[in-house]
């Protein structure tokens, strides 16, 4: 699961939260949302960088992978953050190096820019990772909202898996909202799952700004793809906005009841189903 924006939800990301989607959910990964605008990083780095310190060691406590997610989305040009990326990676990697649970996703939803933006901000950004730690995955996130260009320039994996990044470890990103991205998106990703090594970082049952009605059918039809290729995926999102997207109802974190299914959404209970009798690899 994904945690919202640390600014607004890291009321609902809590030790007792924690054990539920550790234990009762039988979650394997933790994605640590963590904005660098609307609120976030870029107002108070101290605060947030030791957030996601914190969210790290509740992780790696409970046996859980732990993604970094630099959560960028406006401006889409990630070189807008590149100083502060380079900032804050350069902490977490130094401090967790020894960890081997730990992933860096270094460019959420990349937009506006060409994939040679894309690559240039990488090759940036991981040697500062790579000089603390040098064997963690790195993910980065590819053109128009991490959609491999299915949202606007279109090319696919064809453009990426002609110009990769020049590291090691790299895994490329793809996101999905069932109800919004149909057979074109579907079949972007069977393709490129031929040429890349993909990870779905994000992905939501319901309409790409996760609100809307749900289209389970659909999300089946993707996850029984990513299993079928063996593609990992983390889902939107372990809080209760009042979004249809959050797995939990509004009021949930301040009453503390996480273990409680009646206080699922839909979207929360049809998660939560296929993440507790999810087979390992």
């Amino acid at each position: 699961m994904s945690t919202h924006g640390l600014q607004w939800y890291a009321n609902c990301v809590t030790p007792a939260s924690l054990d539920v989607l550790a234990h009762q959910w039988r979650a394997d990964v933790l994605r640590i949302s963590m904005y660098v605008q609307e609120g976030g990083y870029e107002t108070d780095p101290r605060r947030f960088t030791d957030l996601v310190h914190h969210y790290i060691e509740q992780a790696t406590a409970r046996g859980l992978y732990a993604i970094v997610d630099w959560h960028l989305l406006d401006p889409g040009d990630p070189h807008y953050n590149l100083a502060r990326a380079r900032t804050f990676f350069a902490e977490i990697a130094e401090r967790h190096a020894a960890k081997d649970n730990v992933l860096y996703e270094i460019a959420n939803e990349p937009n506006g820019v060409p994939w040679s933006v894309i690559r240039d901000y990488a090759e940036q950004v991981i040697p500062v990772i790579r000089a603390r730690d040098a064997d963690a995955v790195v993910l980065v996130g590819t053109p128009d909202w991490s959609s491999l260009g299915a949202s606007g320039s279109g090319g696919g994996a064809d453009v990426i898996a002609a110009d990769p990044v020049r590291a090691g470890n790299v895994m490329y990103v793809f996101h999905f909202y069932a109800a919004s991205h149909g057979d074109y998106y579907y079949d972007t990703l069977a393709r490129a799952a031929d040429r890349l090594p993909l990870f779905v970082t994000e992905f939501g049952t319901q309409e790409y700004t996760g609100d809307g009605p749900n289209d389970f059918a659909m999300a089946q039809r993707y996850l029984d793809l990513l299993a079928s290729r063996k593609i990992s995926w983390v889902n939107w999102n372990f809080s209760d906005d009042f979004r249809s997207g959050a797995v939990f109802t509004t009021g949930t974190c301040a009453s503390g009841d996480y273990g409680d299914t009646a206080r699922l959404k839909p979207a929360g209970v049809w998660i939560r189903d296929r993440i507790s009798s999810h087979d390992d690899f």
